[in-house]
């Protein structure tokens, strides 16, 4: 059985992701409150450290070797979306991080790094942020390239109807492999996209997931409702419309205001997504809950940061055939 560790875990997606393909998570390290506690009502049997990454240490936390170390680091300062800092945002040195933790294990480092981020990391800066982290990862010990990065989004190879693309990298120690060659899972899914299997469109819903009539983004939406069987998504106070059956990506914004919020039409009139129809879109399993002192902003916070489950249970299985065929 391998065994993996995880470094900003959040409510558990890589987790249960590796957990698929029988890749046992046996500590993990997460430093938001609200995040523990999603994480601890719902995953068990893992030692989970309630730190920020910056105080972890490996002799100190007691973290045992593990065969596979996963991180989603923080995307902000990467995203094309945010103000481009890169490693000069305090959250974009949080990398340097994962690389120290790996070495302090000395001789006992993982086998295997698998990180996730924006796509836009490969581009940003004319390409020296990629460079920058290619460099931090080859120094560290890892075959690691450009061909060790793919983007995988949800849609194309899972039944789940969100777009969803993130650039997943996976390095392999040079003491441990003969060669840095990963094999992305890249088979298509051709079965159906059923959205109402993900969206309650014919039910009702809590008061406070609907808009009033009166309000200036109901008028704003309800003009664009040309297809009551599609999700509409506030962005930076606009209307975007998406093709029908089409979930766009689940933001840690969502939920907080007039931005990157999606709604729909069901029986009763028009609502935001519930934070379970969020997690739903994001593959969790059906008994993954929320504990009552998570407040819903933060639930929606939560699901945006994650990632879809069955894709990172795509790519944990491909590891482990690499892991079983080739380490030595």
């Amino acid at each position: 059985m391998f065994k993996s560790g995880a470094l900003f875990s959040g409510i558990g997606g890589f987790c249960l992701g590796f957990a698929e393909a029988e890749v046992n998570t046996i500590w993990a390290i997460e430093r938001d409150p609200a995040a523990v506690l999603t994480y601890s009502n719902n995953i068990k049997n893992v030692s989970l450290i309630p730190k920020d990454v910056r105080d972890v240490h490996v002799s100190c936390d007691n973290l045992e070797p593990v065969d596979i170390l996963h991180a989603g680091f923080p995307c902000q300062s990467f995203s094309v979306a945010g103000a481009k800092q890169g490693f000069a945002d305090e959250r974009g040195q949080l990398f340097y991080e994962i690389i120290r933790i790996v070495n302090e294990f000395k001789d006992r480092r993982p086998s295997v790094l698998v990180l996730e981020n924006s796509p836009y990391i490969r581009h940003g800066d004319g390409g020296s942020w990629f460079l920058e982290l290619t460099t931090a990862i080859r120094k560290a010990g890892y075959w690691f390239r450009d061909t060790n990065c793919a983007e995988l989004d949800s849609y194309d190879l899972t039944p789940l109807p969100q777009r969803r693309n993130r650039l997943f990298m996976v390095a392999f120690s040079i003491q441990k492999f003969k060669n840095g060659r990963m094999e992305f899972p890249d088979k298509k899914w051709t079965g159906d996209k059923d959205l109402s299997k993900y969206v309650n469109f014919s039910g009702c819903q809590d008061d406070s997931y609907y808009l009033d009539a009166e309000n200036r983004y109901y008028n704003m939406i309800t003009q664009q409702a040309e297809n009551r069987n599609c999700i509409y998504q506030l962005r930076k106070y606009l209307v975007r419309v998406k093709e029908s059956g089409v979930c766009p990506t689940l933001t840690a914004n969502m939920g907080l205001g007039g931005h990157n919020v999606p709604f729909i039409f069901d029986n009763r009139g028009l609502r935001k997504l519930t934070e379970y129809e969020c997690l739903s879109l994001q593959g969790f399993p059906a008994n993954f809950t929320f504990p009552e002192g998570v407040t819903k902003p933060k639930r929606y916070m939560q699901v945006g940061n994650s990632v879809a489950v069955p894709v990172v249970a795509l790519l944990a299985q491909a590891i482990r055939d690499k892991l079983e065929k080739e380490l030595f």
